[in-house]
């Protein structure tokens, strides 16, 4: 029992993804690298969403959020985009998925996806918290 286990061991560690993602030979080592790049882009994403937030906060609390009649304030507004994006992401990226339905490489090509459209959402985020404080 023992030497089946230890067997086992073996073959799984050979077969779990490489965290060396500078040049991944195989399709589970590219995977895992492609859903750490997204899971670092979300990292990121949430600290920007977090600084953003705060500060459309600050405006709406400083009187230039809603009045009567007028528009969502800034925190509304921003929460419906985001939510609204973050489905456009999720959609998007299951289509772009699609290439390769059913195949190992589905999962690499949705996280890559994923993880470039976030980064690209972390910039607008940025930019749109520079433009709210010039």
């Amino acid at each position: 029992m023992t030497a089946w286990l230890l067997l086992t061991l073996a073959v799984a560690l050979q077969d779990a993804p490489s965290r060396d993602c500078s040049d991944p030979q195989t399709q589970s080592a590219m995977t895992a690298c492609a859903g750490a790049e997204f899971e670092q882009a979300d990292v990121a994403l949430n600290a920007q969403w977090n600084e953003t937030l705060a500060a459309m906060r600050a405006r709406d609390a400083d009187g230039h959020g809603t009045s009567a009649g007028d528009a969502p304030g800034y925190v509304d507004a921003l929460i419906a985009a985001q939510r609204a994006w973050l489905r456009f992401r999720d959609t998007h990226c299951r289509t772009e998925g699609y290439v390769a339905r059913g195949g190992s490489m589905q999962p690499m090509l949705v996280a890559s996806c994923k993880a470039m459209l976030t980064r690209t959402r972390t910039r607008q985020l940025r930019e749109l918290l520079h433009s709210m404080t010039m």
